[in-house]
């Protein structure tokens, strides 16, 4: 499922990141690591507000969409 998909105040697990490896290095450079725990703080028209490794990071919808998590 991809993380875009999930509630406001859901955990879940990374499984995967299907992207360029430019957008992955970036993405694992904040955090968004396989086996790293992810959370929705908030989410607004443009993206969400994601906590990871205890940082709040703001994504929006079309990159979030490329994390997949169980």
């Amino acid at each position: 499922m991809a993380l875009s998909m999930i509630g406001i105040g859901e955990k879940r697990k990374i499984v995967e990141v299907r992207a360029k490896d430019s957008v992955k290095r970036h993405l694992q450079s904040l955090g968004f690591i396989v086996g790293e725990k992810v959370e929705i703080v908030a989410e607004n028209p443009s993206g969400l507000i994601l906590l990871v490794k205890g940082s709040k990071v703001a994504l929006n919808k079309g990159i979030a969409n490329k994390i997949i998590v169980s």
